[in-house]
């Protein structure tokens, strides 16, 4: 039940992101719901790898390009899934962040372990 909530709460703050950032668009709760799905197949499969590809420079850059890696991946998303739309990689690095942060506050809410 904790999985479902979780889900729900990354699908709400896809919806709230993309009402507060305007290079974003999200057609549906039903798009939003769809999308972070995807975000976290693509977070668990992709994300690990591309780390380790680009471990020097994120050495280099103290940890801070992987929110660049989390933007592409974000945009990577709205290449695949009709309905979600990110204007660009500046954007889709902003969104990340705030779907993010708004995905960490709603889940201290509900609690649970992870």
């Amino acid at each position: 039940m904790i999985i479902l909530a979780k889900w729900l709460i990354v699908a709400l703050s896809l919806l709230l992101t993309a009402y507060l950032l305007p290079g974003i668009q999200v057609a549906s709760l039903y798009i939003a719901l769809i999308v972070a799905l995807f975000l976290g197949v693509v977070n668990v499969v992709l994300k690990p790898i591309l780390v380790i590809l680009t471990l020097p420079i994120n050495i280099l850059t103290l940890g801070l390009f992987t929110f660049v890696i989390n933007g592409f991946l974000f945009w990577l998303l709205s290449t695949f899934i009709k309905g979600f739309e990110v204007d660009g990689l500046l954007v889709a690095i902003l969104g990340a962040f705030v779907v993010s942060v708004l995905s960490l506050l709603g889940n201290a809410f509900i609690g649970g372990r992870d």
